[in-house]
């Protein structure tokens, strides 16, 4: 991922995230997306459930749109979901929380799309 391009850091994260909006919201809405992930106060919203109404947001967004901040959580969303692809569990991960924290960052590796 590049740091410094906008085009090729917008590009990387429209690659990375697989899953609509539509989608994603309707995901984040289930009690497994609320069960995952790591939350900073007791029964708080985790960090990747956070995430996830920001991609939403993101999504929504022509490229020439995004703003600093914007880019900046592009390329948090990319790196988490590099990172987190990279220690994939063995077996079937259909039901398993690293999928489902992968699906609260916009991807969901069960999916076709690329």
């Amino acid at each position: 991922m590049s740091a410094g391009d906008p085009r090729a850091v917008i590009a990387d994260f429209k690659q990375a995230v697989n899953m609509s909006p539509k989608t994603l919201a309707a995901w984040l809405k289930t009690p497994e997306s609320k069960a995952v992930g790591f939350k900073s106060t007791e029964g708080g919203e985790s960090v990747g459930h956070q995430s996830g109404k920001k991609i939403i947001l993101l999504l929504a967004k022509a490229s020439a749109d995004f703003a600093g901040d914007d880019l900046a959580h592009a390329r948090k969303v990319v790196g988490y979901i590099h990172r987190h692809l990279a220690q994939r569990p063995a077996g079937d991960i259909s039901q398993t929380h690293w999928r489902y924290s992968l699906m609260n960052w916009g991807h969901d590796p069960l999916s076709n799309k690329p």
